[in-house]
């Protein structure tokens, strides 16, 4: 039963996700079946066999970063996660322009995607079938399905994405162990995670295609609302997200260069970048893997869009509650409990960026893919680094007792790790582009452009609407509670929480700003 009243609009499910929902989400939105078929091979060419370490090493930054992140999140409940840890960390005028990067970076890291789906339904087809489909339709019908999945109540994605989730981290799995009960092409071998393997000229371009691989994890802090237990669901699912990415990935890649053996899979990689995967598990399971394989990637593209397409609404829903976005964006649909109308107005955009790329006679991956994903994936890193320094600013100002390995140690190592991946991410976009000197200045400018307009939005705001600007990233009264509510709306019967006061959770410091 709601405990709303009539009077009162509905607010999101409080309650309802457990740690398993959340990393359902946050591991689906990087679609690992997608990553390790399309993009390892790449990482495999242009880094040898040491890849599979570049995982890894990507893998323990962002969970030195997840220390920080997950200790700001017990002490910054507000619903807008990265831009409320960079408000009260860093000032207002930061947190506002962190929040336009959050809606381009999730945005970019989504619409993009239809173009992924578009191109890869119709290899599938023709892979299977022999049948030639257009993209464009393809990429339509997989704006109206993402839409509905978002639509729907939190706890029908979850069970969605859970059940797609295991799909492709199955026959990932059914792969390496192929490979593992035959012994591969020569026998196993550590040779991956040799030093000499790892550090060579490559490992750069590696661990730039590494950190990309992790988008989305340190999206599990946008669900606090409708988590159960946040304090302890939140952080739990953030460690399972990144540790289960990095071994993972790092696992998979390890026993693809063990199919083809060390002296052999970078020639391989080279000749067919995008059959590599599909070579194996054809040669250590079957030509039906090989089938399922083709239909879990498509599979995999529509989890991870109804992964981004969710985070993307309730950063909406955070935004129109703070008076930043109109407010109708905040409507939370009735009996569903989703920020709905978020969710039509995210879905038009992609459409109309869908089908201005077609209308312009853009190639689906190459460019609206690429050019589209590319500065959201920036965006983000560049968020993670922001929050990083947050961290350790918000825990200088206010009293707590949290230790200085949580608040200072982790979140500054981390600050400087990412500073290095955001540089070698940019440094070496024209690997994930291959578009011209002239286009990829323009995709890593985006990024700058987009906070600098966000400072002047954050002026504008602080002098015309003053108490839009004083009530930014506020933190709420009760948890669970929507800031425009006086009592919180549930369809669960766990109560919204609410932290006795204490010096472990201390009155916001934003109030000074």
């Amino acid at each position: 039963m709601s405990s709303s009243t009539s009077d009162e609009p509905p607010g999101l499910r409080t309650g309802t996700l457990t740690t398993a929902d959340i990393s359902f989400f946050v591991v689906s939105a990087a679609a690992p079946l997608t990553v390790m078929a399309g993009v390892a091979p790449i990482a495999l060419v242009l880094g040898g066999i040491g890849a599979p370490a570049g995982y890894l090493l990507a893998g323990l930054t962002l969970a030195v970063f997840a220390v920080g992140f997950t200790t700001m999140s017990r002490h910054v409940r507000s619903a807008g996660a990265f831009y409320a840890y960079i408000a009260q960390g860093l000032g207002k005028p930061l947190g506002i322009a962190a929040a336009l990067v959050a809606m381009v970076g999730y945005n970019g890291m989504e619409i993009g995607v239809y173009g992924l789906l578009g191109s890869a339904t119709a290899d599938t087809a023709h892979a299977l079938w022999g049948v030639d489909l257009p993209w464009l339709p393809i990429a339509l019908a997989g704006l109206l399905l993402i839409w509905y999945g978002g639509y729907r109540s939190i706890d029908f994605g979850a069970k969605v994405l859970g059940v797609l989730l295991v799909a492709e981290t199955g026959i990932l799995v059914l792969l390496a162990a192929g490979v593992l009960i035959e012994g591969g092409a020569d026998g196993l071998s550590l040779g991956s995670f040799a030093p000499g393997n790892v550090l060579v000229p490559g490992t750069a371009a590696v661990l730039a295609f590494a950190f990309s691989a992790f988008t989305g994890f340190e999206s599990t802090v946008i669900y606090r609302r409708e988590a159960r237990d946040p304090a302890r669901t939140v952080p739990r699912a953030t460690y399972i997200a990144v540790g289960f990415l990095g071994l993972f990935y790092a696992f998979v890649v390890w026993t693809v260069v063990q199919a083809f053996g060390d002296d052999k899979v970078v020639e391989a990689a080279a000749g067919d970048t995008g059959g590599l995967f599909f070579t194996a598990i054809t040669t250590y399971v079957g030509g039906w893997a090989a089938d399922l394989m083709h239909l879990f990637i498509v599979t995999s593209i529509i989890a991870s869009l109804l992964a981004f397409h969710n985070a993307i609404n309730r950063y909406g829903l955070a935004l129109a509650e703070e008076g930043v976005l109109p407010a109708a964006l905040g409507r939370v649909h009735p009996r569903h409990r989703s920020p709905y109308l978020a969710g039509v107005a995210q879905t038009m955009l992609g459409a109309v960026i869908v089908l201005g790329f077609a209308a312009a006679g853009a190639d689906p991956y190459t460019q609206l893919l690429l050019w589209v994903n590319t500065p959201g994936m920036l965006g983000l890193m560049a968020l993670m680094l922001l929050a990083a320094l947050a961290v350790v600013r918000y825990f200088r100002r206010v009293p707590h007792q949290e230790g200085a390995l949580r608040t200072l140690v982790a979140p500054a190592t981390a600050a400087v790790l990412l500073a290095v991946a955001l540089w070698l991410v940019a440094s070496k976009v024209d690997l994930f582009t291959g578009a011209s000197p002239t286009v990829n200045t323009v995709l890593v400018a985006v990024v700058p452009a987009v906070l600098v307009l966000g400072l002047l939005l954050a002026h504008r705001l602080r002098r015309n609407r003053p108490e839009v600007y004083a009530r930014f990233a506020a933190e709420p009264s009760t948890e669970g509670a929507d800031p425009q509510c006086p009592h919180p709306t549930s369809s669960s019967s766990t109560p919204a929480y609410a932290p006795p006061s204490s010096p472990g959770t201390p009155p916001s410091p934003s109030t000074t700003d």
